[in-house]
C-alpha cells in the first residue's frame, strides 16, 4: 500500500544525509573538522578531541551545543569552520528535483546546520529552489533537535499545521518531537558503512532501525514520493 500523505500541506526535511545519501561521505568532512575544531581550539590531541566531540554530540544533541555550555565557543564561528567542505561528491539529483516540485504546499529545509551550508548542499543537489525557507540552529535559537523547541518554534514561526505537515529525517530519535506534535515522520536509512562508527545513540538510520514514533521508513526520497498518494493541486 502507497503511503498516503493526501493530508500534507508542509513538507519539511532535515539536510544532512537526509536530502542527500549518506554513502556520499559528506558529512564525514564535517565530522573531521569538528575534531580539528576541538584538537586545535583545546589544545588536545586527536582522540581525545573525538571522544569530547562524540561525547557532546550525545548529550547535547550537537557538539556545538557542548562547546557552547562548556567552552563558551562562538557558534557562529564554529559553524563557519565545521561548513567549510568541498560539496564536490554532491550530484545533481534530477529524480529529487522532480519529485519535490510534484509536491503541493510549503517546503521547507529543518537543519541543525547553517543557512549557508544548506544552501551549499541543496545548490549542488540543485534542489535549493524549490524551498520556501531554511530553517537552521540560528533561527532555532542554538537549541538543536532532537529538543523540542525548536519545533515548537519552527512550527509556530511559519504558521505551520503540525497535523498537515511531514518530516523527513535520518535520525530516529530527531523524529520523537514531530511525532510527539502531531506531524507525519518518515525515516531515511542508509547502509553506508561508515555509519558503524557513530555513538548508537545519535547515529543515522540503518536499514532495519524503526520506532513507534515513525510512520515511514524509505532510502529513497524521490521514489518514496513518487509512490505516495498526495493531492498534487497547486504543486510547484
Amino acid at each position: 500500500m502507497s503511503p498516503d500523505l493526501t493530508h500534507v500541506e508542509s513538507w519539511v526535511f532535515d539536510l544532512d544525509n537526509t536530502l542527500y545519501s549518506a554513502e556520499c561521505k559528506l558529512f564525514a568532512q564535517i565530522d573531521a573538522r569538528m575534531t580539528a575544531f576541538i584538537r586545535d581550539r583545546l589544545a588536545m590531541g586527536h582522540w581525545e578531541a573525538r571522544r569530547l566531540q562524540k561525547a557532546y554530540y550525545v548529550e547535547y544533541g550537537t557538539t556545538m551545543s557542548g562547546l557552547m555550555e562548556k567552552h563558551d565557543v562562538c557558534p557562529d564561528e564554529f559553524l563557519e569552520y565545521v561548513h567549510d567542505i568541498d560539496v564536490s561528491a554532491i550530484k545533481e539529483n534530477h529524480s529529487l528535483s522532480g519529485a519535490l516540485a510534484a509536491l503541493p504546499g510549503r517546503k521547507f529545509i529543518f537543519t541543525n546546520g547553517s543557512v549557508r551550508h544548506a544552501e551549499n548542499v541543496a545548490g549542488a543537489l540543485g534542489i535549493v529552489h524549490h524551498f520556501d525557507e531554511i530553517f537552521d540552529i540560528k533561527a532555532a535559537g542554538y537549541a538543536p533537535k532532537p529538543k523540542r523547541e525548536p519545533y515548537e518554534k519552527f512550527l509556530s514561526s511559519h504558521g505551520i499545521d503540525p497535523s498537515g505537515a511531514v518530516m523527513f529525517e535520518d535520525i530516529v530519535q530527531n523524529l520523537e518531537a514531530p511525532h510527539a506534535l502531531g506531524m507525519t515522520t518518515v525515516l531515511v536509512h542508509s547502509d553506508a558503512a561508515w555509519l558503524e562508527d557513530e555513538p548508537h545513540e545519535k547515529r543515522p538510520a540503518r536499514k532495519g532501525d524503526i520506532a513507534p514514533h515513525v510512520h515511514y521508513v524509505t532510502d529513497d526520497i524521490a521514489a518514496f514520493l513518487k509512490t505516495a498518494t498526495i493531492t498534487t493541486e497547486n504543486a510547484g
